[in-house]
C-alpha cells in the first residue's frame, strides 16, 4: 500500500516535470548542455531524473524502421555512423546521434539517458536482457532490448524510458507518442514481468525467478498491472489441448467486481461484443471462465479482465497421432 501512494504521489510530480519542456535548438546535439538545461531549476536527484526521463520520452520519437531492422538482424544497438573522427566515448556518441536525428532505439534512448545523468552527476547503469514485447519475434528468448536502473539517494531503480515514449501501431509501421509514467522507478516485482535482465542482480530482486520461470510463463500485458491481479492460472504461457477441451483460467485480484473473458481474439472491450457459450464469466476478486477448444485454426488465447487484456496464452492444438513436445515457439 506504500507503495501505491509512494507512485501516486511521484505521478502527481512528473506531471508538473513533463509540462516543463525544454527546448534544443537545431544543430545543438551537446549532452552536457542540454543535461545542464534540463536539470537546471532542480536541486534533488529525484527531481533532476524525473526531468531527464520525461524529457526523452517527449522529445525523442521512435525509430519504427531502425527497429525493424534491428529485429531482423537480431540487434538492439544504434548505430554511430561517423567514424572519420576521433572518437569519444560511445555513449556520448550515440547520444549525439540521438538528439540530431531526434529519433532512436532502446539503445539511444538508454545510452542518451545514461549519459544525461552523468552529466547531472547522477549514478545509472544500461541494462541489457529480454524484454516481452509481444511482436514479431517476441518468441525467441535472447537479449533484445536495454533500460536502464539509477541510484537516486543511495536507492537503485529501474527505469524503461523506451516503453515510456509511447507505442507502435498493430501494424508496426507507425509510432505514436503517448507519455507514460509507469515505466519510471517501476518497483522490482512488477518490471520482472515483462524485462528480465542478463546479470539477474539488476532485477533488485532478493528471489529473482528463474528462466524457465519466467520464459514458460504467459505474456502480461499492462493491463495485467492495472488489474491488480495477485495470482492467475494456468500458470504455464503454452497450452496443449485437443479440439473439443474446455480450459478453466482464473484470476484473483486486490480489486473486487472482476469479469473475466477468454478467447481466441484479442477484443479490448468486452462491452462491445457479445460473450459466446460456452463459458461464464465470474466477477468478485476470484473471477474464472472455462474456455472450449473448438476452433482448429486459433493460436494464441488472450484473457481480458473488465475490458482490458491482461494475459495471452499459446495454444497448441494436438492432432491425432502427434506428439508434441512442450517447447516455446520459433
Amino acid at each position: 500500500m506504500k507503495w501505491v501512494v509512494y507512485l501516486w504521489l511521484m505521478s502527481l510530480g512528473f506531471a508538473a516535470t513533463a509540462q516543463k519542456n525544454t527546448t534544443l535548438p537545431a544543430g545543438d546535439t551537446d549532452p552536457a548542455a542540454l543535461s545542464a538545461k534540463i536539470t537546471a531549476d532542480y536541486t534533488t536527484e529525484m527531481q533532476k531524473v524525473q526531468a531527464i526521463f520525461a524529457w526523452i520520452a517527449n522529445n525523442i520519437d521512435y525509430n519504427v524502421r531502425a527497429a525493424a531492422r534491428n529485429r531482423k538482424n537480431g540487434i538492439v544497438f544504434e548505430e554511430p555512423d561517423d567514424t572519420s573522427r576521433v572518437l569519444k566515448p560511445l555513449n556520448y556518441r550515440v547520444s549525439e546521434i540521438v538528439l540530431r536525428k531526434r529519433t532512436a532505439v532502446c539503445d539511444g534512448y538508454s545510452r542518451l539517458f545514461k549519459t544525461l545523468c552523468d552529466f547531472a552527476g547522477i549514478r545509472s547503469e544500461i541494462i541489457m536482457g529480454y524484454a516481452r514485447t509481444g511482436g514479431k519475434g517476441a518468441s525467441k528468448f535472447r537479449s533484445n532490448h536495454t533500460w536502464n536502473a539509477v541510484k537516486i539517494d543511495s536507492s537503485w531503480h529501474l527505469l524503461d524510458v523506451t516503453w515510456a515514449t509511447g507505442f507502435i501501431t498493430y501494424r508496426g509501421d507507425e509510432f505514436v507518442r503517448s507519455y507514460d509514467s509507469r515505466y519510471f522507478l517501476t518497483a522490482p516485482e512488477e518490471f520482472i514481468m515483462d524485462h528480465y535482465p542478463e546479470d539477474m542482480r539488476w532485477t533488485l530482486l532478493k528471489t529473482p525467478p528463474t528462466l524457465d520461470e519466467f520464459r514458460n510463463g504467459p505474456f502480461r500485458y499492462t493491463g495485467f498491472l492495472k488489474s491488480a491481479i495477485t495470482s492467475y492460472s494456468p500458470a504455464k504461457g503454452i497450452i496443449q489441448a485437443d479440439l473439443g477441451d474446455s480450459i478453466y483460467f482464473e484470476i484473483e485480484s486486490e480489486r473486487s467486481d472482476n469479469f473475466l473473458f477468454v478467447d481466441a481474439v484479442p477484443y479490448i472491450d468486452t462491452s462491445e461484443f457479445d460473450v459466446p457459450s460456452p463459458g461464464i464469466m465470474s466477477k468478485g476478486k476470484k473471477a474464472g471462465y472455462t474456455y472450449t477448444v473448438n476452433d482448429p485454426s486459433a493460436e494464441w488465447l488472450y484473457v481480458t479482465c473488465n475490458g482490458q487484456i491482461i494475459l495471452r496464452y499459446k495454444l497448441v492444438i494436438r492432432k491425432p497421432g502427434d506428439k508434441i513436445a512442450l517447447h516455446l515457439p520459433d
